[in-house]
């Protein structure tokens, strides 16, 4: 039985412990569920990041698109004879010249020296047409000259018909280029609105790419690094603050010196991710909290079981003996009788007396066990009645004086005068005073105090059983009324009992729908407190045959304890 009650701590401890350990990994997972939804809002944003910085290049050579379809050679010839280009590159021209990212077009061919020597360059006007114009800006020049260096390394292995080249945020070049001979036919260059460009284009596109803080969970900036200045925001409330930059993106070949710089908010993310997880922690908590309660409660339960089943593994090899003992008594005197060997009176007195305490003793232990298996069953034990438990606790006493005179008891009796009624069954009461009293003698050394005193407090009677005997440990308290339970001392190993007594006392008190409580010391007595409701005005004067006429004066108590004594 030891070896498992071991095993049921080891159990319990494992189970305790795998709850714990399964915890910490769902905690541990939730939070970095949590880290990673904020993690891959982030990229989700940066990809958002990306994605505008493209859209920006596209919207700088959308009107181009169509060009590699032009047949270059043509587009030379048409050139080279009338200063025009073909009608399919005169279009493409057209759609740009009214783009307000431009503020012009202009074109030079490959062979011009035109920017070196500051000559006139063909300028596509508002008539479509190319006309030479020297009212041109260095950025014109700038632009070329840029094209024309970085195509010299492409030319060789170029296989397309124009090549898209940026001065960073100044201007964009189309080179025109023949694929058949590897050369380079001509520069379409545009130089960029600046006025536009930085105070219309991109300041709207960032607010409506990206919008107020709150919605995109961050806060937008275009920066010229180069000269510490801040070209647009998603958010102009917002001050720039570079310690807050949390990512930079660069524009795809073009806006060399401009950044797109974020800093992450998150505040609608990070406030659903937080109110998921604190949810799925509340969760787990309960569930964590039910599933220890429930493996604490089957334990508390398998040890009290336990704990049962060994109390009555006791009461059963107890009561075996003590139903034997009496048997035995009865069987020798009851064989001595029927034999004729006893003939002196006195003898057949004593043999009578012993049969006689034995078969009493042997019917109150049949009558407990009776109890018990009525009170197991949810037989009622009881007929309540309106009762004058003063009477009834005097006839008690009166009845068993002689008992109390064998015993050598000293009796306290205080019973107050005219109490009211309690609707209660006199048998049941007759039984809760014989185990009390019985315990009371039982469990007292030397001096055999027995204080009885019934009372009225408030709305109830009261009646307290009082012993100076041993007492009972404060950590026993809470178990005295659990069947088959028994202080473990010297005492009680010496003194026969089942552990029934108080168990059938308190059911019984309950079943009269009293209450009772102890008070006790260890070595100076113990104080049992019954109580029971008052019955109202209207029921104490129905008629009944437990409310005699008895008074309680303390003259009648004395009497009776001196009657008793």
């Amino acid at each position: 039985m030891k070896r498992f009650g071991s095993l049921q701590w080891i159990l319990l401890a494992a189970g305790i412990i795998a709850i714990l350990g399964l915890t910490g990994m769902n905690v541990y997972s939730l939070y970095a569920l949590h880290e990673n939804t904020l993690e891959s809002s982030r990229e989700n944003k940066k990809l958002q990041i990306a994605e505008f910085t493209d859209k920006i290049r596209y919207r700088f050579f959308k009107k181009f698109i169509g060009l590699g379809s032009v047949d270059i050679n043509r587009l030379q010839e048409q050139y080279e004879t009338t200063g025009q280009f073909t009608p399919q590159a005169s279009n493409l021209l057209k759609k740009a010249v009214k783009d307000s990212i431009y503020s012009d077009i202009y074109f030079i061919p490959s062979g011009s020296d035109a920017c070196q020597q500051q000559k006139p360059i063909q300028r596509y006007g508002s008539n479509n047409k190319f006309q030479l114009t020297s009212n041109y800006s260095t950025v014109v020049c700038d632009g070329m000259g840029i094209a024309r260096t970085q195509i010299k390394s492409l030319l060789s292995d170029y296989q397309y018909n124009n090549k898209v080249l940026f001065d960073s945020h100044r201007s964009i070049t189309i080179v025109l280029i023949d694929p058949s001979e590897q050369e380079v036919f001509g520069y379409i260059t545009m130089p960029f609105n600046q006025d536009f460009l930085r105070n219309s284009y991109l300041p709207e596109i960032l607010a409506q790419k990206f919008g107020a803080e709150e919605h995109a969970g961050m806060n937008v900036w275009l920066r010229d690094w180069t000269n510490n200045e801040i070209i647009a925001s998603s958010n102009p409330e917002t001050t720039y603050d570079r310690e807050q930059i949390q990512f930079v993106q660069n524009f795809p070949d073009f806006f060399d010196y401009w950044k797109v710089e974020v800093s992450f908010t998150d505040e609608s993310t990070v406030a659903a991710s937080n109110a998921s997880l604190i949810k799925n922690l509340i969760v787990l908590g309960a569930a964590m909290l039910l599933l220890l309660g429930s493996l604490v409660f089957m334990f508390r339960s398998a040890q009290k079981e336990r704990a049962l089943a060994e109390r009555q593994a006791d009461f059963l090899a107890n009561v075996t003996h003590e139903l034997k003992t009496p048997l035995s008594v009865m069987q020798a005197a009851g064989e001595n009788l029927a034999d004729g060997r006893v003939q002196d009176q006195q003898r057949l007195k004593n043999y009578g007396s012993h049969i006689f305490s034995e078969a009493v003793r042997l019917r109150k232990m049949i009558d407990k066990l009776l109890d018990v298996a009525k009170a197991n069953a949810g037989e009622s034990l009881v007929e309540p009645q309106p009762t004058d438990i003063g009477n009834v606790v005097k006839s008690y006493l009166k009845k068993h004086q002689k008992f109390f005179r064998d015993k050598d008891v000293t009796l306290d009796i205080d019973i107050d005068k005219n109490l009211p009624a309690v609707n209660i069954d006199r048998n049941s009461l007759e039984t809760i005073l014989s185990n009390l009293i019985d315990n009371a003698i039982k469990y007292s050394t030397d001096e055999k105090y027995l204080g009885i005193h019934v009372f009225k407090q408030n709305d109830h009677i009261k009646i307290s059983v009082e012993d100076h005997g041993v007492g009972i440990a404060k950590k026993n308290l809470s178990n005295i009324f659990t069947k088959f339970f028994r202080v473990e001392d010297s005492l009680t190993a010496k003194t026969k009992g089942h552990g029934l007594g108080l168990s059938i006392v308190k059911n019984l008190v309950e079943l009269n729908s009293g209450s009772i409580d102890v008070k006790s010391n260890q070595g100076d007595g113990s104080t049992f407190i019954i109580t029971f409701p008052i019955l109202s005005a209207s029921d104490q004067n129905a008629p009944s045959n437990s409310l005699s006429p008895e008074s309680g004066t303390k003259s009648e108590n004395k009497e009776l304890e001196e009657h008793v004594s």
